[in-house]
């Protein structure tokens, strides 16, 4: 097992920025979360189309993508308020927060706010979101420097720096988070980020059959050396974690980026009429086993090229 209104007027400020932790900036004012969100999109960010806008849908049940074309970010609603994981990038919380809008729901009623990976594009948007809604961030131990302090410092996103976020809430491998009758599992899957957090929970389709749904984290290497190791462990944290994913089962396979799990194609098979677009009961093994062979291929390809 792994270690364990306008849009702009509608992010309303619910407490003044406070100091971090001993030895972290201290966290985002609005300010800086303005500034942020005017700010240019990093390169790769622009190039993928990241931000590009995207229409917002219900995947199954209380499961809704409040995301952009490229990031995702998932709303998941219950009667006693509601849970958002994950906050894109830090030009994207304008988007998330109209997407809500636009579904019927209010983002001053999002309880929790989750964070897959501290990485700038899915986390840069958290402080804007945790100034709009006042929920409680709830995020790994293993993550939470990089969230307080708003810079990763290694890997091809060291450079850019994003609105830091005060972290509420640690999580660990196997815990529950419960709103409304809804109830969330963490499963720590290191590797792409010490603290990767993935989730998982039920849903119920609109024909009364019961799903399992996975936000997956990423094994993706996204470009970080392997050869010498981007963090002490890296290499460890994957390999466990391709172990404890191939026994995690689940058939709506769902992950922070839209390519990973096919968003374009799915979502245009429900407008369709397919009901089941989204259930695929061999997705998320499939992802698991072709993220390994990356791996693996990648970092034989690093260690040849060290001269290891």
């Amino acid at each position: 097992m792994p270690r364990l209104l306008s849009v702009a007027t509608a992010i309303l400020l619910v407490g003044c920025a406070a100091s971090g932790p001993h030895g972290l900036s201290p966290l985002a004012d609005q300010g800086q979360i303005s500034a942020a969100e005017a700010a240019p999109l990093a390169e790769m960010a622009a190039e993928a189309h990241w931000n590009d806008p995207f229409p917002p849908f219900k995947v199954m049940g209380n499961i809704y993508y409040v995301g952009t074309t490229g990031v995702s970010s998932w709303l998941i609603t219950t009667p006693q308020g509601h849970i958002l994981l994950d906050g894109a990038l830090p030009q994207t919380p304008p988007q998330i927060i109209a997407n809500i809008q636009a579904l019927g729901f209010d983002i001053r009623d999002v309880k929790y706010l989750l964070n897959s990976h501290a990485h700038f594009d899915h986390a840069g948007g958290l402080a804007a979101l945790k100034q709009a809604t006042g929920a409680t961030l709830v995020a790994s131990a293993a993550d939470r420097a990089v969230l307080e302090s708003g810079r990763v410092g290694y890997g091809p996103t060291a450079n850019i720096s994003v609105p830091a976020v005060r972290v509420d809430r640690i999580i660990g491998n196997g815990d529950k988070l419960s709103l409304g009758g809804v109830t969330l599992t963490a499963h720590l899957t290191p590797g792409h980020t010490p603290g990767c957090t993935s989730w998982s929970m039920d849903v119920r389709g609109d024909d009364g059959r019961l799903h399992q749904a996975f936000f997956h984290c990423s094994t993706t290497t996204g470009g970080q050396a392997l050869a010498p190791e981007s963090y002490p462990g890296m290499i460890a944290d994957y390999r466990a974690t391709f172990a404890y994913m191939r026994n995690v089962k689940a058939d709506i396979f769902l992950a922070n980026h839209a390519n990973f799990f096919g968003l374009a194609d799915k979502r245009a098979r429900q407008i369709a009429g397919d009901p089941d677009a989204f259930v695929n009961a061999d997705a998320l093994g499939d992802f698991n086993a072709q993220s390994e062979r990356d791996f693996n291929a990648e970092l034989a390809k690093q260690t040849a090229a060290a001269g290891h």
